[in-house]
Parts: structure tokens; sequence; C-alpha cells
């Protein structure tokens, strides 16, 4: 029998921030709740989640506690927090869920200085082609969604492939009855006037597509194979994607390092000119990272602290620039988005040869080759391996059980992280809670007023 309840407290997955105006933001885990409130309604918003809480006559006809209550702020007294967020993990072995990432080719045509890949098999094998088909064919019966991430090396290197699977895939989802939806990792060299809308057709709507600084500093971190420049390419096949009338999305990804600190800074008001009539670009500042490639040793990436300051640094002037921010700041706090695909049962990556692995990174570390695929779409799995990854995060790890944002990331921002460092993988965004809740106030209220 459950207890009446007689006083609502303060949710334990809350977060705050503050506003330059002087208001407040209110921020909730578990539900993935946002709230901003000025400055007045903030003092009554804290003695609402001050120790020792609401009483419960205290919410009849009061509205601001009642949105507290409806939004998760606020729980009743007795709430179990920790059984609800344990009791949401559960969600992530949905057996009507599945996403693929797809290595259609592991060859690229860009030589990035950084890049930890080293290219070893070309186009994805016609058994593995017809292996996919059939996998899908056959799992479509029981599953709900079906999503699908075209990676490589540099997947339009091979769009024949890419329109041979989607096409089978679309066609599978479609007499089933299963939501299809589909993501590309491209370079951006190849999304040509003429391609882009065939990948519109084949349900591939958002992009990830890298700009590195003005041209002549993108040019020496990403050229192509033999040295030539890929910035002015990449920028007009962008300005022709801008023409096009059609739903999609394209991460403007920005990656800094200590060697273009300031070319990136200087590169927000070009990006600027070139994206901010059109918000369908969104910008996506990364750091650089020592990803196990043969540059690593040499590469200058940032401290953690350069690292978690940066990034907000560039995301706050961009938006002042009237640039739109990448949805995944946003998508990110909500309950489970924070878990990496690696961690999740319901995701494998495909390899070019029908290798399955958990992750797209360590594509040479034994413990992430988890099975392989057959021509007639069987797909043989070690699922100690695939344990490996999926329950290394708030299971066995009691500071993740007890973060507030345990709900979002599970632990599990990035198993492999925890694997080859032992230390607890937690997303920038967690991180620097109160710039995040910051950066995306100033976001709302700049689309308020524009």
């Amino acid at each position: 029998m459950m207890m009446k309840t007689k006083r609502y407290v303060s949710s334990r997955f809350n977060a705050q921030s503050h506003t330059e105006d002087g208001g407040m933001i209110l921020y909730n885990s578990y539900t993935g709740a946002i709230a901003s409130f000025g400055e007045q309604e903030q003092h009554a918003v804290k003695d609402a989640l001050k120790q020792g809480g609401v009483e419960m006559e205290m919410l009849a006809g009061n509205k601001l506690y009642q949105e507290l209550v409806e939004h998760g702020f606020l729980v009743p007294e007795q709430t179990d927090e920790l059984r609800r967020a344990a009791f949401l993990h559960q969600s992530m072995y949905r057996t009507d869920l599945m996403h693929l990432v797809l290595l259609v080719t592991e060859a690229c045509n860009f030589r990035c200085h950084y890049c930890y890949e080293d290219f070893p098999r070309g186009r994805m094998t016609d058994e593995t082609i017809q292996g996919l088909k059939a996998y899908i064919e056959q799992k479509a019966n029981t599953l709900g969604e079906l999503a699908i991430s075209w990676h490589g090396g540099e997947p339009l290197l091979v769009p024949h492939i890419i329109e041979e699977l989607s096409h089978s895939f679309m066609d599978s989802a479609e007499r089933h009855g299963v939501n299809y939806s589909a993501e590309m990792s491209t370079n951006g060299y190849y999304i040509t006037e003429e391609l882009f809308p065939k990948l519109l057709n084949w349900k591939i709507n958002r992009f990830m597509i890298t700009l590195d600084g003005p041209e002549d500093v993108h040019n020496v971190r990403r050229g192509l194979n033999g040295g030539r420049g890929t910035y002015s390419t990449i920028v007009n096949n962008l300005m022709n994607m801008k023409k096009v009338d059609a739903d999609f999305e394209v991460n403007i990804r920005v990656n800094f390092d200590n060697s273009n600190l300031e070319a990136v800074s200087a590169f927000i008001p070009t990006l600027r000119d070139l994206f901010a009539d059109d918000h369908r670009f969104k910008m996506y500042f990364r750091p650089v990272g020592c990803m196990g490639g043969e540059n690593d040793l040499h590469l200058p990436v940032c401290d953690e602290r350069t690292k978690d300051e940066m990034i907000w640094a560039f995301n706050r002037e961009a938006i002042r620039q009237g640039l739109a921010i990448s949805s995944a700041i946003t998508d990110i706090l909500m309950p489970t988005a924070a878990i990496c695909y690696a961690a999740k049962p319901s995701s494998l990556v495909v390899g070019s040869n029908g290798q399955l692995y958990k992750c797209s990174v360590a594509i040479h570390e034994d413990f992430n080759q988890v099975g392989t695929l057959d021509s007639d779409g069987m797909a043989h799995l070690d699922y100690d391996k695939i344990a490996y990854w999926t329950t290394s995060g708030e299971e066995q790890d009691e500071k993740c059980q007890a973060c507030f944002f345990r709900p979002a990331c599970q632990g599990n921002h990035c198993p492999l992280y925890r694997m080859r460092t032992g230390n607890r993988p937690c997303s920038y965004e967690k991180r620097q809670i109160k710039k995040t809740l910051q950066a995306i106030w100033e976001y709302a209220r700049a689309a308020e007023q524009a």
C-alpha cells in the first residue's frame, strides 16, 4: 500500500545555474526538464527546493509549485529516486530497437593529422551487403525502430552501396511497420549538388561535417590524401545544400586543440556569414583527443580545463553571432541520451568485412570484436564481450549511482574511456553543467528575440 504524500522535496537529479539577468535555470536529468525563472520568481523556487520542501496543502492554488512537481523538480518525499534511475536503466534493454553503425568503406580520401583510423580495408564486401539485407529483413518483424549511422572511412566514396542498402532497409521497414531513420558522418567533400537530394530520398537527413577553421588552417589539418586542400570544395557543397528546400540538419563540427584555438575564435564570424541565416546548420565545437591513432604522441591536445572552458566559450560566442548550436547539446541532457551507443545492447558496428564491433574507434582491440555477420544474415555474437561493454557503468560505480546526471548517462558516456583509463567518463555537458545550461538559455532567448 502506497503512503499518501504529505510533502514534496527537491529531486536528487536537479542541477542549477544562473542567467545573465539575475535569474535562475533549473534542470532535472530524470525528466529532461529545463526551466528558467526571473529574478523575483527564483526566490520562491529556491524556498521550495530547500531542505524541508513543500507541504501538500501549499500546492493548491500555487501554479509555480504545481509546475515544479509536474516537471520533476519536486518529488513526493517517500520517492525512491535511486530505484527510479535503476528502472530507467532497464529501458536500454528494449528488444524492439536497433541501431547499426555501418562502415560501408574503411578507406578515406582525407588524411587528417589527428585521425585515429589506419584504413585497413576498402569497400564493404558483397557478402556483408547481402548479410545486412538478410539480417534486417529477419529482425524487422520484431522492431519498432531502426536507426542507421553511415560511417567509414568516408562513406561517400561508395554511394552506390549506401543506395543499395538504403532501399533494402526502407523496404523492410515499410513492410513491417518499422520507424526508419538514418544519419551520416562525412567529410563533406562528395556531397555534391547532384548527390545531396538522393541522400535525402534515402532518408538520410542528419549530417556531421567538419570545418576546422579558416581555409588555410583547415587545409593543413584536413587535407586530401596527397596534400591538396579541401575547404573550398566543402564550403561550396554546403552552400548548395542551403538551396535545397527540405527538412534536414547539418552539424558543423569544429575540432580544436592548442594549435588552432585562436583560429577557431577568428573563424566564428565567417561561420556567421555562411550559416546564421539558416538554422538547419548548427555549430558543434569539440576538442581533439588521443583516440589510438599513430599521431597520438604528437597531437597538441588541450588539457581538461582548457577543453571545458573553450567548448562553452566557442558556443556562447557562436550564439551571440546569431548561429544555431547543435541539437546534440540539448539532446544529451535527456534521460538515457548521454549513454554511448557502444554501451547499448541494441547497437552494433558492422565492419566492411562483416566483423561486428561495439565501438567504431577500437576496431583492432580483441575485446571490441564481438562477432561476425554471415552472408545469410546470421549474426554470431560473443555475449560475454557485449556484456563487458554494456555493464561497465553505474552497475559498478557507486559515484555514478549517486550522481545528479545518472538518468542521462547511467555511468556509460564512454565505456571505452573507462576501460582504457579506469576513470569515470563524464560528458563535457555534465562536467560544466552550469555553463551548459547558460548556453541553452542564451540560445533560447536569442531565438525568441529573432
